[in-house]
C-alpha cells in the first residue's frame, strides 16, 4: 500500500481546505528550472525554505494566495518526481512581487529530503493548486536521509569515486541510493593510486557486497592488503584519501558464485599486471 502525501504531513480537514501546493518548474517559460535554482542555494538557504525558488504571488493579474493559507512548495525533478523545499503560513502578497511568509516549523527537517509522485497534467502556465484537489493524488516516493545534491547513481558501468567521494556516500552526506546500489553486486573492482598510476585489483563476495569491502578501506584505507600496508605506513592516511580513487570493473549479482568472481579477479590481474608493476602481492 503506498504512502501518501499527508500521511507525512498529518493535515485535518480545515488545514488541507486552506492549503496550496505549489508545483515549480522553470523561471518564466524559457527560464532555468528551478531545481536547478535551488540547488546552487547555498546550504543555509536550504535549510531554512527562504529563497527565490517559492511563493510568486501572482499568476497573471490574479493573487495566488493569500494572507493565512499554507502553502507547500515543491520544486519539478523530473516528469512526475517533486522535491519539497519549503512550507509556510503566508504573511503578505506585495503587488507583482514574492509573497512574505513565516516558514512551518514543523515542516524544516522535510525540506530538500520529501520526494513525492504526482501527475501535474498539461497546466504549464499553472503552479499553484488548491491542496485539497491535489493531496489525494500525492504519493510519497522517499524522504532521503540527506539534503537532494542533485547527484544519484547512474549505473554500475559509471562508477568512479575519489576517496572523498566514497567517504561521503558511505556517511549518508551525498547520492543515498550509492551504498544500497553497491550492496547488491559482488564483482571485481580496480584502486587506482592517481599519483603513481599503479593499481590494485579487488574482490568483493560477502554478503553486503562491493559496499562491505570499499567500507573497510574507508576505516583502514588499505583494507588489509600487504603492498597497500606498506604504502600506509610509509605514506600515511592522508595519501590515500588523497589519490585513491575505486572503479567497478566487473559485476555480479550477490548468488554468484564467489569462486568465478575470484577467477575474474586473477584475470584482471594479468591484464593490468598489478602483481609486478601494481599494488597487488598474489
Amino acid at each position: 500500500m503506498p504512502i501518501m502525501l499527508n500521511d507525512i504531513l498529518h493535515l485535518g480537514g480545515k488545514e488541507i481546505d486552506n492549503s496550496r501546493i505549489e508545483l515549480n518548474m522553470t523561471a518564466g517559460r524559457y527560464g532555468k528550472a528551478y531545481i536547478d535554482r535551488w540547488l546552487a542555494l547555498p546550504a543555509e538557504a536550504k535549510e531554512s525554505g527562504i529563497s527565490d525558488c517559492s511563493y510568486w504571488g501572482w499568476y497573471g493579474n490574479k493573487r495566488n494566495f493569500c494572507p493565512g493559507q499554507w502553502v507547500f512548495s515543491f520544486a519539478k525533478m523530473s516528469s512526475e518526481e517533486w522535491l519539497l523545499i519549503s512550507a509556510a503560513e503566508i504573511a503578505e502578497v506585495p503587488e507583482g512581487g514574492r509573497a512574505k511568509v513565516n516558514i512551518l516549523e514543523r515542516y524544516k527537517s522535510l525540506f530538500g529530503r520529501l520526494i513525492i509522485k504526482h501527475y501535474k497534467g498539461h497546466t504549464r502556465e499553472r503552479y499553484v493548486f488548491k491542496m485539497s484537489n491535489r493531496i489525494g493524488d500525492c504519493e510519497v516516493k522517499e524522504i532521503l536521509p540527506c539534503v537532494y545534491s542533485g547527484e544519484k547513481f547512474e549505473g554500475y558501468d559509471n562508477v568512479y569515486l575519489p576517496f572523498y567521494r566514497l567517504k561521503q556516500v558511505f556517511n549518508g552526506e551525498i547520492m543515498p541510493t550509492y551504498r544500497d546500489a553497491l550492496e547488491k553486486i559482488t564483482g571485481v573492482y580496480c584502486l587506482t593510486d592517481r599519483h603513481t598510476g599503479k593499481l590494485y585489483i579487488g574482490s568483493a563476495t560477502g554478503e553486503d557486497g562491493v559496499a562491505q569491502r570499499w567500507g573497510s578501506y574507508l576505516n583502514s584505507k588499505h583494507g588489509g592488503n600487504v603492498k597497500l600496508i606498506e604504502l600506509h605506513k610509509k605514506e600515511g592516511a592522508e595519501y590515500f584519501e588523497e589519490h585513491f580513487t575505486f572503479t567497478v570493473l566487473e559485476y555480479f549479482g550477490l548468488s554468484y558464485d564467489p569462486e568465478r568472481v575470484k577467477q575474474r579477479e586473477q584475470y584482471w590481474k594479468r591484464c593490468f599486471d598489478t602483481i609486478k608493476n601494481g599494488y597487488n602481492d598474489n
